[in-house]
């Protein structure tokens, strides 16, 4: 029961910061390099069978983007395969494209 609970509070704070942030597009003149060679991420136990990993994002935060390593989601579909983000230059700068789930 405390797991579910874990679980759902996790889910909706996920899903409260990913519609806050999703009409910001922060444009840096820098792309920030990934943290992966500096940060060892250990996952915990997924909080149900249904849960996936999602790997590596990053958050627009200001003027400024930072790195929030992964977490679980239970995809929204069970067919879903998530998509990562990635970097792509604008012509004044570097915006995060964020991950996304595909049919």
């Amino acid at each position: 029961m405390k797991a579910m609970k874990t679980g759902m509070l996790l889910l909706i704070l996920i899903t409260v910061s990913i519609v806050a942030e999703s009409a910001a597009q922060v444009v840096v003149r820098v792309r920030p390099a990934s943290p992966r060679a500096a940060v060892v991420v250990h996952m915990p136990p997924p909080p149900s069978p249904k849960h996936v990993w999602v790997a590596e994002d990053w958050r627009p935060r200001g003027r400024s983007y930072v790195w929030s390593g992964g977490y679980y989601v239970v995809p929204p579909h069970p067919r879903a395969v998530w998509i990562p983000g990635y970097w792509v230059n604008r012509h004044r700068g570097w915006v995060w494209i964020a991950g996304r789930w595909r049919r």
